[in-house]
């Protein structure tokens, strides 16, 4: 398996107010005169990673990426006001006017493959395409999944998060943990977060992984960044139930790529079959052993192998 390139440093870092107060920060890399693609971090509430540009060939890939509303280095850090998925996907729409690109892939991973996935259905007319990695649906399942079913996973983990929680809630993290941490006092969001954190790095990397906890600027980040995805999470990230169903279909007849990895246990490969099911023509690849890193090298070589596929034949169904 060959390695992956080095990303690239940005050519292009701006700000672009969008309204409401907020201000988006947006980089671009690679190629200037290449081919488009939007890339879409995930959360709610992460921000953009330079490590997602090793995905495309910088030399024929124009690289757009943005830090959602509230994210990483858009300002306010951490605003909940005018913060939905519907304002999210309008910025998507705004960036590509702003830059006046025609059409662009789209990119998108774990909750980046939410926004992508509802960005492509409004939009359909400006997309070539789209790449979906380890897919998020914002659907009960999902977090039921997440906060309660995988208990079993990591059980003494999961019960110092539970044992932040009433008894009665216990069992029942998914309702009570988002509407806790935004209605909590300072101390009591980092001791929230701390613990959501480790459970989710449990989940990801394993019971035994080492969970190194935020201090100071670095804890404060990871507050705003949690709140933004209780916000999220605690109103249904702003979708109605089996919105992904008509949003999928909607986009029947673009190249769709969906890569999702079988030991998944932030997201559900289940959510990829669904998907793919429900988006006729789509190419679905489970990827072996992979969780739900972009990073793990089958996973990163499979992103790569999908985005020089499509710079080749602006499809994914060929060999």
């Amino acid at each position: 398996m060959k390695a992956m390139p080095t990303p690239p440093a940005p050519w292009s870092v701006f700000a672009l107010d969008v309204g409401d107060g907020h201000q988006l920060h947006v980089e671009q890399s690679g190629a200037p005169d290449g081919l488009p693609v939007i890339c879409l971090h995930g959360g709610p509430g992460s921000g953009m990673s330079a490590g997602h540009r090793q995905f495309f060939d910088a030399t024929r890939y124009h690289i757009i990426q943005f830090d959602q509303r509230g994210c990483g280095s858009s300002t306010p850090r951490g605003g909940l006001e005018h913060n939905t998925t519907a304002h999210l996907v309008a910025d998507i729409e705004r960036i590509r006017q702003h830059l006046g690109i025609d059409h662009w892939l789209v990119f998108g991973g774990s909750w980046g493959a939410t926004l992508a996935i509802a960005y492509v259905a409004a939009h359909r007319s400006a997309c070539l395409g789209a790449i979906l990695r380890g897919v998020f649906l914002a659907s009960g399942d999902d977090l039921r999944r997440f906060f309660d079913d995988s208990h079993h996973h990591a059980p003494a983990i999961h019960a110092r998060l539970a044992a932040l929680a009433p008894p009665g809630a216990r069992s029942k993290l998914a309702n009570w943990l988002p509407a806790a941490l935004l209605g909590a006092r300072p101390n009591e969001q980092a001791a929230l977060t701390t613990a959501w954190m480790a459970w989710e790095n449990a989940l990801d990397n394993g019971p035994a992984a080492h969970f190194n906890p935020p201090a100071g600027d670095a804890l404060a980040a990871a507050i705003d960044k949690y709140r933004v995805q209780a916000h999220y999470l605690h109103h249904n990230c702003f979708l109605e139930n089996d919105w992904w169903r008509n949003a999928a279909a909607a986009m029947t007849g673009l190249p769709v790529a969906i890569v999702h990895g079988t030991q998944d246990r932030i997201c559900h490969p289940d959510n990829a079959r669904a998907v793919h099911t429900a988006c006729a023509g789509s190419v679905l690849q489970l990827i072996e052993g992979c969780g739900h890193s972009p990073f793990a090298p089958a996973m990163a070589a499979a992103l790569g192998e999908a985005t020089g596929r499509f710079a080749e034949d602006g499809d994914f169904s060929k060999p």
